[in-house]
Order: structure tokens, then C-alpha cells, then sequence
């Protein structure tokens, strides 16, 4: 796990799915995330489901920040949302996802939809990223406003 600052309580946990082993995207939201004022726990790719429920029950991160490249997101994200809703104790945590969450690369209401009803907050296709910049500056416990 890669953390922005280890004197600091992460207000972001981000994560690749389990079966996305892409790198960059991860180090890129990070970044993004940093330049706005969050705290940073990057748990990097092809994260057990289990592993992301268990950081977030450690780490109480104000957002969870899940990222496909590979384009199984929607699925692995499915299931990834139930398990951390199964948990009473993540119930108001905050949950996006985003990239690209399915192969054909098209977005579909549907998904979002299937999505959103498990428990997402809100859904970021590729090529949203001033829209989750604006999100997650609106998220509270950045280190700086």
C-alpha cells in the first residue's frame, strides 16, 4: 500500500479491482487526488475484495475510489460494492468507480444503473475526470481546502 502521507489519516482509499492489474491509472488518480488536498492510501492492483473491506474498516476512509483500465470494472465493481455494503460499519462511507468498466468501451445506463442500485455513489466513465476532480474536492477531510 502506497500512502500519501503516513503522519495522516487517509481521506481517500483507492483501488484497482481484482482482476485489473493496471498501474498507471492508480498513480494518476493519486495524484489528482494529492493536488486537491486528500490524504492518499493507494492499495495499487488486483486488490482481493476482501483486502479493500478490510482497509476500509481499518482505515475509515471518507472515499473509496475504485478504477478499471481493463474493462471487467463492472463486474469485479458489482461485486467488490456488495461486499463492502455487507458491512454496517462502511454503510455511509462514500464509493465511486470509474475507467472502463466494460470491453466494448460503451457506456450503458443499464450498468450505471445495476451499479448505483448496489451501492455506488456515484459511476465516472473514461474520460470524466474533471467531473471526479470536482467530486472529490467536494468530499470532506481533505488535509487542505
Amino acid at each position: 500500500m502506497n500512502s500519501s502521507r503516513v503522519d495522516a489519516a487517509p481521506s481517500v482509499l483507492l483501488t484497482g479491482t481484482s482482476s485489473d492489474a493496471h498501474t498507471w491509472n492508480l498513480v494518476h488518480l493519486q495524484l489528482v487526488l494529492e493536488e486537491i488536498g486528500h490524504t492518499v492510501a493507494n492499495l495499487g492492483p488486483c486488490v482481493p475484495d476482501e483486502l479493500v473491506v478490510e482497509s476500509c474498516l481499518e482505515l475509515r476512509p471518507a472515499l473509496v475510489v475504485v478504477s478499471s483500465v481493463n474493462g471487467h470494472g463492472f463486474n469485479d465493481g458489482l461485486r467488490l460494492i456488495r461486499a463492502l455494503r455487507a458491512r454496517p460499519e462502511l454503510a455511509g462511507t462514500t464509493v465511486v468507480i470509474g475507467g472502463k468498466l466494460v470491453t466494448d468501451g460503451l457506456r450503458n445506463v443499464g450498468m450505471v444503473r445495476r451499479l448505483t442500485a448496489a451501492g455506488y455513489d456515484r459511476v465516472f466513465d473514461d474520460g470524466e475526470l474533471p467531473a471526479f476532480r470536482t467530486f472529490a474536492a467536494r468530499t470532506p477531510d481533505r488535509a487542505v481546502s
